[in-house]
């Protein structure tokens, strides 16, 4: 079996591998508060405030729907105790505090990457802090960014999923749309997929006081609601919880996983402080969204305590009949929202992947002229529509997906503490005993919360940890399969040095123009350069040796892009760096050379040589004969360096050899 594809530069897909990061770059990103999301155009600070609401705390805001339904039903009385109802808004309440506001918005948003955040931007970071590749650290960025990918999947479904499913108690309807509620959620699901290649920025300004709308309500029925019971406040104490765990027993430490449903969605403070800030997203949450989700779990609280039957659905057992159709109508475009924050979530992660050399190219393309955020990436797209919809047949309730859901964040948050170690330890400097006095309650919570979940294995749990167990073997095979091929082409390649005197002592023909050569090792001779010398027979008059790099910052400022160095009167080498977060575009950076260098570039009278690999499975060559064959699979379906570094068509020669890995 044979796979072959065009490799960008010399044939070698590690111009964007982590190998190729170059911490010695300068980056710069402008303050996060001068822009919205992806690096939109400065908004007003109560711009930023709600659309933080619209976009940051989407998920987390349809929490409510499901997250008290469940820690109680899976409590030793099923929820009908005065304890039980204590215990489960005291635990909800405290992680709340603890996960959420403690570690997320005080403690991690300290650790941002030029304003980034995310569980890549922080391995980058955490790269960066100890100077060199660790592979623990690639490691944790990889497992986290693949449960992040789970999380993608679950959060779209089971919310939208939990907002529909209030058709079954929806007057003049309830029980006759029951069979279709599984269908209606597909449906909405595939047609907010299908719109996704349209860009969503229209729509975009919509979502913050949609969701502003929707946390209102919630807050209002819970207040309202409240009064029901006011001795629902005593689970403002911890200690309730903490009986209510005793209480439970073993059980108590299954109910964990139930109650982290609350605060599902809390990593987007973090992954998302790159599009609004810190500021406004703290504002967002302590003056808005933590107290209305408060209102909202302690009125649950209240009304099981008055009317025990209210504990099979509470959040819909809230709403009074008159307005029980607005706010169904208010639920679903919330969950529409969340789904919607998750989806570009993921098509972020999946540009950082391709940057930082952990995924293969992938079309990546542009939704919007104005705002550099809004993209869209088909085959992800395609995959997560895919995953959504089997999900759903194989958890047509949303209770069955809560069971599946806890697992794929807890797993995300459990990796953000890992790696916070390395920033506290390495890069802010902390001794060895604060660093673990920081960290330490972080990780004991994570673990307790990622243990419960792994419980619910035979429940559904099953299927997060499936699918990110495939991202992570997609991404290992694509690094190790890179490195593989990369350390093959440099012992079998002509050091660049020796091919100049070469020659200089026997000169070929000369073409008039110029010619750039893509390399992912500067310092070997281009495989394109070397096929074109043997069956051309010609040298340009001008020839650049190009290297793109991606550094561990998520931008670099455009007097930092590029970097040229002369070898000789013939060649130039070339540098042109890019962060995780931008898309390489070649002519552009080739315009920065003439007002920065002087160093003019016609690109109507220059020719790009892409080398091509035709790759051929060996067992013998470091990898399993599956592993290959999924490398070759993936070499196969990469993106075209032309469109990928955005290069003209009609200035590509392409020419290739064969190699085994």
């Amino acid at each position: 079996m044979v796979g072959a594809a065009p490799q960008g530069e010399d044939g070698k897909p590690a111009a964007n591998s982590p190998r190729s990061q170059d911490s010695s770059v300068a980056p710069a990103h402008p303050h996060p508060s001068a822009a919205g999301a992806g690096g939109h155009v400065r908004a007003g600070k109560w711009g930023l405030i709600l659309g933080a609401i619209g976009v940051v705390f989407g998920d987390i805001g349809t929490s409510p729907l499901y997250a008290m339904r469940e820690a109680l039903s899976h409590s030793r009385s099923g929820g009908t105790a005065e304890l039980a109802v204590l215990g489960t808004v005291s635990l909800v309440f405290w992680a709340l505090i603890l996960v959420v506001t403690v570690k997320y918005v005080v403690f991690l948003m300290r650790a941002d990457n030029k304003g980034e955040g995310g569980t890549l931007a922080l391995m980058a970071l955490a790269q960066h802090a100890i100077g060199k590749r660790s592979s623990l650290v690639f490691f944790l960025g990889v497992c986290g960014a693949a449960m992040f990918y789970g999380d993608g999947v679950l959060t779209p479904a089971v919310s939208v999923l939990s907002a529909v499913e209030g058709l079954g108690a929806a007057p003049g309807v309830s029980g006759q749309v029951t069979p279709f509620i599984v269908p209606i959620a597909a449906a909405i699901l595939v047609g907010l997929f299908m719109v996704q290649s349209r860009g969503t920025a229209s729509m975009a300004r919509a979502f913050g006081p949609i969701t502003a709308v929707w946390f209102l309500v919630m807050a209002g029925m819970g207040l309202w609601h409240v009064f029901d019971d006011p001795s629902i406040l005593r689970a403002l104490s911890p200690h309730y919880g903490f009986l209510f765990l005793v209480d439970n027993g073993v059980l108590g430490f299954v109910l964990l996983g139930s109650v982290f449903l609350a605060v599902t969605g809390a990593e987007a403070l973090y992954t998302d402080m790159g599009h609004f800030g810190k500021a406004p997203i703290r504002a967002g949450w302590l003056a808005f969204v933590l107290p209305c989700l408060m209102l909202t779990y302690f009125g649950q609280g209240a009304l099981v305590l008055s009317d025990p039957a209210a504990r099979l659905n509470p959040f819909w057992a809230m709403i009074p009949e008159a307005i029980y159709w607005p706010v169904l109508i208010l639920a679903t475009l919330a969950t529409i929202i969340a789904s919607q924050a998750v989806i570009t979530g993921a098509f972020s992660l999946t540009q950082q992947a391709v940057q930082l050399g952990l995924l293969p190219r992938l079309t990546i393309l542009q939704t919007s002229e104005s705002q550099a955020g809004q993209i869209f990436v088909p085959s992800v797209n395609m995959m997560m529509m895919v995953g959504v919809l089997l999900l759903l047949v194989m958890f047509p309730t949303s209770s069955q997906l809560a069971g599946a859901y806890g697992v794929s964040v807890t797993g995300a948050m459990l990796v953000d503490s890992l790696l916070a170690f390395f920033i506290v330890r390495r890069l802010w400097k902390w001794s060895l005993p604060l660093s673990l006095l920081a960290v330490s309650p972080f990780l004991a919570i994570d673990l307790a919360f990622f243990g419960s979940n792994l419980l619910k294995v035979p429940q559904g749990a099953w299927a997060p940890l499936l699918m990110g167990g495939c991202i992570v073997l997609v991404m290992w095979t694509w690094t190790r399969g890179t490195q593989i091929l990369t350390a093959k082409t440099r012992k079998d390649s002509l050091p660049l040095a020796d091919l100049i005197e070469m020659l200089r002592a026997r000169p070929p023909h000369r073409a008039p123009g110029t010619a750039i050569f893509l390399t992912s090792d500067p310092d070997i001779a281009p495989v394109a350069l070397m096929h074109n010398l043997k069956h051309n027979k010609v040298l340009h008059e001008k020839n650049v040796i190009l290297t793109v790099r991606t550094t561990d910052r998520p931008r670099v400022a455009e007097a930092d892009r590029v970097r040229i160095e002369p070898i000789s009167e013939d060649f130039k080498k070339l540098v042109i760096s890019y962060g995780f977060m931008e898309q390489p575009n070649l002519p552009r950076a080739l315009n920065i050379c003439r007002k920065q260098q002087g160093l003019k570039f016609d690109i109507m009278s220059t020719s790009f040589f892409l080398g091509r690999r035709s790759v051929v499975p060996s067992a013998a060559q470091g990898m399993p004969l599956w592993q290959d064959r999924l490398y070759i699979f993936l070499m196969r379906n990469a993106a075209n360096p032309t469109d990928f570094f955005h290069i003209p068509p009609g200035r590509v020669v392409e020419l290739g050899t064969q190699v085994s890995v």
